[in-house]
């Protein structure tokens, strides 16, 4: 099979998997698109890595779904199974808490697991400027903005042309958001 193939599948169960969940912004666009943002822009920093692509794709199927490592495992390979267990939060726990380890731990996340978070950062920070949720005060912004700057500061790989994206990203925001 080829690659093509195997992420247009990938892309195909992800949809399927997602189906009734919405984004949180004022459009409540549907979540593949957030997922095909962050598949895209990992797909231009990593060259077309298919494992990459695959893992960025299902990326938060674990923690917003009822899907489990294992099954990703089992469809996509142990590789794109270990890169979304790298980004993966632990929902047991509170959410300041899982923020908090998300900066405490992107200094020890893979080639794979760094692009897939830069991707996603920079996905919700777009998505932020663009369509924020209704009832996120102006400072809940500001501090979501601060948070993703810390996570991708953390991260020990970034590859020139996402890491530019990300940054414009930021600059954008901070301009939209007064910072």
């Amino acid at each position: 099979m080829n690659d093509i193939i195997k992420i247009l599948q990938a892309a195909d169960q992800a949809a399927r998997w997602h189906k009734d969940q919405r984004r949180k912004g004022e459009a409540a666009e549907p979540y593949m698109n957030h997922l095909l943002d962050v598949a895209a822009l990992v797909a231009e920093a990593s060259e077309g890595d298919t494992t990459c692509i695959i893992a960025a794709l299902m990326h938060d199927a674990v923690e917003d779904q009822d899907v489990t490592n294992e099954e990703i495992r089992a469809a996509y390979g142990a590789e794109v199974a270990s890169i979304v267990a790298e980004v993966t939060d632990d929902k047991s726990k509170p959410k300041e808490m899982r923020k908090e380890l998300q900066v405490r731990n992107a200094p020890h996340k893979s080639w794979g697991a760094s692009l897939v978070k830069i991707a996603d950062k920079t996905s919700n920070v777009r998505s932020i400027i663009e369509t924020p949720p209704p009832h996120w005060p102006l400072a809940r912004k500001q501090a979501y903005v601060n948070w993703a700057k810390d996570v991708v500061a953390g991260l020990p790989h970034k590859p020139e042309g996402l890491l530019a994206k990300f940054t414009a990203t930021i600059e954008a925001a901070e301009a939209a958001f007064g910072m």
